[in-house]
């Protein structure tokens, strides 16, 4: 019985230690990657903006589905892996689109800037995260085991991967 204490006693205080933390790292962050891409702006943007057809390249999203708009601002229903409402801040077509999650309750929110701009002949994709973790403990392995910038690698990299191109995410020029 004294090891049954004994590990359920360490097993609690493993949890108050990453919850206290997860407390010390700010809720909020600021994170960014780029790719370029060998297409032309236009083509890539007509791919970023399509929400109706995000499951056709965006990873783990299955299907996507238009709700009502939010205070003028359209609303895009995400389905997969990663459900969650987006709401399309600002469209500067071809050029920038703002997204936010539309979902206050989820432990995790905040935009997605992406940037498109002309480049060697071809396309600079900056997707800029301005995010909040509301969960301590998702806040700690946010910081310290996914990072910030893994899903905006992951959709990077399923956007070259549409456009038949194999590149690796990084840091913004300028950023390195």
């Amino acid at each position: 019985m004294r090891i049954v204490v004994t590990i359920l006693a360490v097993l609690v205080g493993l949890v108050v230690l990453v919850f206290v933390c997860g407390m010390l790292i700010p809720a909020n962050h600021v994170a960014s990657c780029s790719i370029h891409l060998d297409h032309p702006q236009d083509q890539v943007w007509l791919t970023v903006s399509d929400f109706e057809h995000y499951a056709s390249w965006a990873p783990e999203v299955t299907g996507t589905k238009r709700l009502p708009d939010e205070n003028g601002h359209a609303v895009w229903q995400l389905e997969g892996k990663w459900a969650m409402p987006m709401a399309l801040d600002l469209v500067e077509t071809p050029r920038q689109m703002v997204t936010r999650i539309a979902d206050s309750k989820l432990p995790f929110g905040g935009t997605w800037t992406w940037d498109l701009s002309p480049e060697n002949g071809g396309t600079r994709v900056v997707i800029t995260e301005r995010g909040v973790i509301r969960s301590p403990i998702f806040r700690l392995m946010s910081r310290f085991i996914f990072g910030y910038t893994a899903t905006m690698d992951a959709y990077l990299n399923a956007l070259a991967k549409h456009f038949g191109e194999s590149v690796k995410p990084g840091p913004p020029p300028g950023n390195a």
